[in-house]
């Protein structure tokens, strides 16, 4: 069968397919009207494939394509080809339904507190579950399929087929170590800031509005303690280095931290949960997205 042809690869999958619809429905304009092209179009991709395959698919008549020989192998083939395209959406769809398999979420260290417990408690929901919590400090690119779901803080990302949900806003205030405290005396307004310690960013350009509040407000040389993470500045600050910013949620439960200046409206970091248009309508995001929405209303303020 098709002697002397030449190795027919993907690539050249939708010359076959046009051939199909040629074959089945015996006319040029027929499988133009189906694959939604120009006669033009199916007449060329004929001509290149049977160049390609060193063999005639079709007799042309004035009633339309009648297969040859080698024209009814094709269409067996093709047939087939297509009864299994057809098969394997079948389970691709029937997996959509599932919550099962891997789901990678994507967040910043500083929600696994919140997020750990809430992944653990879904994971327990639906047994075949195998969860993938990523805490990189890297952006995940959805659009390659690194991630299921990302809870991103920040400005609404607006990458493009994203789609986007306020998820909820994480409060921060000043906290001091009372080891601190006892050595240096803490600051009851921004007034009595000066002459204090302060752990802050090492690159001074993190857009997280408190660290933005701290470079605005701050001499340089009072923020001494420098580093790359936000929780190295935690532990910065637990430590006794200086006066730094922890989310209330934490800094509350700490008995040995203590408020310095309480939270503000400009120092909230808005958290979003973030999915690809592709994926956000499977089952199992979906599953997830109402779990996390509903585990996060009795997460309180945070």
């Amino acid at each position: 069968m098709f002697r002397g042809a030449q190795k027919i690869s993907l690539d050249g999958w939708d010359e076959i397919r046009t051939a199909y619809h040629v074959a089945r429905l015996g006319t040029v304009s027929g499988a133009a009207e189906v694959l939604g092209v120009h006669h033009a179009t199916v007449i060329r991709h004929i001509d290149a494939l049977e160049n390609r395959l060193g063999a005639k698919l079709f007799q042309r008549h004035a009633r339309g394509y009648t297969p040859t020989e080698a024209g009814r192998d094709l269409l067996q083939v093709a047939q087939a080809t297509e009864d299994q395209f057809t098969q394997l959406a079948g389970r691709i769809r029937g997996r959509g339904d599932e919550v099962s398999g891997e789901l990678t979420v994507t967040s910043l260290a500083i929600v696994s507190p919140l997020l750990t417990p809430t992944l653990a408690e879904f994971q327990a929901a639906h047994p075949g579950l195998v969860i993938r919590f990523l805490t990189d400090e890297r952006l995940f690119r959805l659009e390659y399929g690194e991630a299921h779901v990302a809870v991103r803080a920040g400005a609404a990302p607006d990458q493009p087929d994203n789609v986007v949900q306020p998820f909820l806003k994480m409060r921060h205030a000043l906290y001091a170590a009372k080891s601190y405290a006892a050595r240096r005396g803490l600051p009851r307004s921004d007034a009595e800031l000066e002459g204090h310690a302060f752990v802050g960013e090492d690159s001074g350009k993190s857009p997280a509005p408190f660290l933005r509040w701290l470079r605005e407000t701050v001499p340089p040389a009072a923020v001494n303690w420098r580093t790359a993470s936000i929780g190295a500045m935690h532990d910065a600050v637990r430590a006794g280095a200086g006066i730094g910013f922890m989310p209330v949620y934490m800094g509350a439960a700490d008995p040995n931290l203590v408020e310095v200046l309480p939270t503000r409206e400009e120092w909230m970091s808005p958290l979003w949960l973030v999915t690809h248009v592709d994926l956000h309508r499977t089952a199992k995001v979906q599953a997830f997205l109402k779990f996390v929405k509903d585990a996060a209303r009795d997460w309180g303020e945070v």
